[in-house]
């Protein structure tokens, strides 16, 4: 495809090589044209790389990220308030919708010629980044927050990146990086290769769901970077004639820090920043989301909402897709299901939509405050202690 970026907002295009945001401060994404969606045989979804003609690479690379499951949750719709389905980017290959934008940027990056790779993360993009850079031999920088805990920095050192961990303002850190004088390729949360890795999730989804697209998607949203992306992908399944319609975009955030659903309900046209306060999910905890405003505009052209919840709902979610589904997710990926069930209870999802959430990564990578039952008894009585279970 041609590497041509360009402005939702504005409509400015560049050479892809020429910047990453726009000279009005918006954030660029990848143009694709309708001739680009080659794929014929339906419900032959292997990989992201099925749709690499509408990518900004020419070749797959690395563990190929994608493919990943949309499981019906009837046990779940009650809760929620609707028809559910979830689609379970915990199945990539380092355990988050990261993967997508993380091959396509590495790919970039090997055709280009470039010797190193970069991102801002204390999380899922610092880990993805760092193992495909990895397994294409490339150099990996990642910039981390000074408090990033050990047991992060410890999965993320597994594939030897150079690690920096940053005193000072993280979003100064995010914005700074895409303008250093340096030989690094910085793949951030929102920037076009990101963005254009992740938009396969969003054609998974349509394909999936085939005949029919979903009434509403429902993700959460921190940076903005994957809002953009799932819209990006419906606009263009739109105008090649894929879709009739695009559904609804519903983002969902933590209540203690909210920039982009303060600023929806404030009927506010642009995201400014919040002083956060602390969440359980910390992973989307952004105060200073760089395509908030992208987001937002995702929300309200397709109908849909932004909306915040409490830690108490998130950790309710939790439980309940690990013990109704029998999927374990980080608490930010809960998140959207605790939205759902908020926006149904507005009235504004209703029991008949058919509904997709993303979860957007596995909770099995690290520890949650939470208690466990058990029980410890004598090997003697393992038989009547089980009946005193089973028989209740």
């Amino acid at each position: 495809m041609a590497r041509t970026v360009s402005c939702y907002d504005c409509g400015n295009t560049y050479a892809f090589d020429e910047r990453k945001r726009c000279a009005c401060g918006e954030p660029l994404w990848f143009e694709t044209t309708p001739d680009e969606f080659a794929w014929d045989d339906a419900g032959a979804i292997d990989d992201a790389w099925r749709y690499i003609d509408a990518l900004p690479v020419s070749n797959p690379t690395g563990v190929a990220p994608g493919g990943t499951p949309l499981v019906r949750a009837e046990r779940l719709d009650e809760y929620a308030g609707c028809t559910l389905s979830l689609k379970h980017e915990g199945q990539n290959p380092t355990g988050s919708f990261k993967d997508r934008g993380s091959a396509v940027g590495i790919g970039y990056a090997l055709e280009a010629g470039q010797a190193w790779v970069g991102t801002v993360s204390h999380g899922n993009m610092a880990l993805s980044m760092s193992a495909y850079a990895a397994g294409a031999g490339l150099d990996c920088a990642v910039f981390v927050p000074a408090d990033t805990p050990a047991e992060r920095l410890e999965l993320i050192g597994r594939h030897d990146p150079e690690i920096f961990r940053v005193e000072g303002d993280y979003g100064r850190l995010y914005a700074d990086t895409l303008s250093l004088d340096a030989p690094v390729n910085f793949v951030n949360s929102d920037t076009p290769l990101r963005v254009a890795g992740q938009k396969t999730v969003a054609y998974e989804i349509v394909e999936q769901s085939a005949p029919d697209a979903p009434d509403a998607i429902v993700l959460p949203v921190s940076s903005g970077g994957q809002a953009s992306a799932v819209w990006k992908a419906l606009r263009e399944l739109e105008t090649a004639g894929a879709i009739d319609e695009i559904p609804r975009l519903y983002f969902c955030q933590a209540a203690a820090c909210d920039p982009i659903a303060a600023a929806y309900r404030d009927d506010e046209p642009r995201v400014t920043p919040v002083t956060p306060e602390e969440t359980i999910a910390v992973s989307i905890a952004n105060a200073d989301p760089p395509s908030g405003t992208r987001a937002l505009a995702a929300a309200r052209e397709t109908g849909g909402a932004v909306v915040s919840v409490p830690d108490a709902a998130i950790r309710d979610a939790m439980d309940r897709l690990a013990t109704r589904v029998g999927l374990s997710v980080e608490p930010s990926s809960a998140v959207a299901v605790a939205g759902v069930r908020r926006l149904a209870q507005r009235g504004e999802i209703e029991p008949s939509d058919d509904v997709v959430t993303v979860l957007t990564g596995s909770g099995y990578k690290e520890r949650y405050d939470a208690d466990v039952r058990s029980r410890t008894i004598d090997l003697d009585d393992v038989e009547r202690e089980l009946a005193s279970v089973v028989g209740r």
